[in-house]
């Protein structure tokens, strides 16, 4: 690992462990996620420590795949790390994809605020499944846009989209007779109406996660990003790469579940000793310590391909299963050790839980990931028989 990476992620994990983690009962913290206040009074003390967004360097470029993994991951280690470093999704994938194929004039209005920690952004992409909209097939697509001169009309409606409530740039996503498209917007918009902000099982995002009604909103054709018909391909510019910072941020939390879950295991005698003397307790943290590392590991390799300059979606899928899936068992292990404390809001160990639970769930269930990455061997197998 290269100096610079290690130097920057061990200013953030200081910056995380004293300034950040104190944070974690404030009473700004709500069930759709910590209020704006909060979040900006965090970034103003992330700015001062010099740790706010910090895998993008001063000249705009980024850290490596491999570099930003050790960073996130740092980040991570309280639920309120990342949204404090500026580098929680939707805004950290959203900058990337900005970074990657927006324009100069986009760049200037819609990306440096989000740089500067001075703005939230939503991703406009997943619709309602009652009304047979696209998930995590993107071909089902109900939402449409037209050309109507120098302008883009777009109707639809969206669920599931993260800190949509409080977003100052939207990215949407619609159907034109060329195919998906991609659309920067300023928000508000009186044409973006959120129907509800959902309940759900995490509560880590400012704003939650909204259902919105788009009803002829208006987008200048110069906020278009690229060409009618190619957002399906900057999707994926932007999905393999958010898929594996996911794993990272999450890395982080059930690193924290699991020193939180020791520290108890330790400290708690029960039957004439310490709980960790227990096998069946003491084996459960022991599996974590493998599943960690293992995860920490499969986040290097998916970054390392990533940063050869090939698309990785097969190897962000394989990521985004393995590391999930590890992460949810150490989670839940964590839970069981503390027993009673586990499940209660004395510590963040509950809510790692229903953070990484949550995750398994986002950016792609790993059903439909594994089913991905089976309809590849299947190609593969068919291109070795000549």
């Amino acid at each position: 690992m290269t100096e610079r990476a290690n130097a920057i992620a061990a200013k953030v994990e200081a910056f995380v462990r004293t300034v950040v983690m104190p944070y974690e009962k404030d009473g700004r913290l709500g069930f759709h996620g910590p209020e704006d206040a909060l979040v900006m009074e965090l970034r103003a003390k992330a700015r001062e420590a010099g740790v706010l967004t910090p895998h993008i360097l001063q000249d705009g470029s980024h850290l490596t795949q491999r570099e930003t993994a050790i960073v996130l991951i740092r980040s991570g280690l309280s639920p309120l790390g990342p949204l404090a470093c500026n580098t929680a999704a939707p805004d950290e994938g959203n900058m990337y994809l900005l970074g990657k194929v927006g324009n100069a004039e986009q760049k200037a209005r819609f990306l440096d605020p989000l740089i500067r920690g001075e703005a939230r952004s939503a991703f406009f992409m997943t619709e309602p499944a009652e009304t047979g909209g696209a998930g995590s097939d993107p071909s089902m697509m109900q939402t449409t846009c037209r050309l109507d001169g120098n302008h883009w009309i777009i109707n639809g409606r969206k669920k599931f989209i993260t800190g949509a409530e409080g977003a100052r740039v939207g990215i949407v996503m619609a159907r034109s007779d060329d195919g998906a498209c991609m659309f920067l917007v300023d928000l508000p918009d009186p044409a973006i109406r959120t129907v509800r902000v959902i309940d759900t099982i995490d509560s880590s995002m400012p704003g939650g996660h909204a259902e919105v009604d788009i009803a002829d909103l208006r987008v200048p054709a110069d906020q278009m990003l690229g060409a009618s018909g190619e957002g399906f391909a900057y999707a994926q510019i932007r999905l393999s790469p958010a898929r594996l910072s996911h794993c990272m941020r999450w890395l982080g939390l059930a690193t924290r579940a699991q020193e939180i879950a020791t520290d108890y295991a330790c400290r708690r005698h029960a039957f004439g000793k310490p709980l960790v003397d227990h096998e069946g307790v003491g084996f459960m943290l022991a599996d974590n310590l493998i599943d960690l590392k293992q995860a920490e590991r499969m986040i290097d390799w998916c970054a390392g391909v990533l940063d050869t300059g090939s698309l990785g979606t097969a190897e962000s899928s394989m990521a985004k299963v393995a590391v999930s899936d590890a992460l949810f068992r150490v989670a839940d292990r964590c839970v069981q050790v503390m027993g009673g404390t586990g499940v209660s809001g004395d510590t963040i160990v509950e809510q790692a839980f229903r953070e990484i639970r949550a995750f398994r769930i986002y950016d792609g269930p790993t059903e439909v990931h594994k089913w991905s990455l089976a309809k590849k061997i299947k190609r593969d197998w068919k291109a070795a028989q000549g």
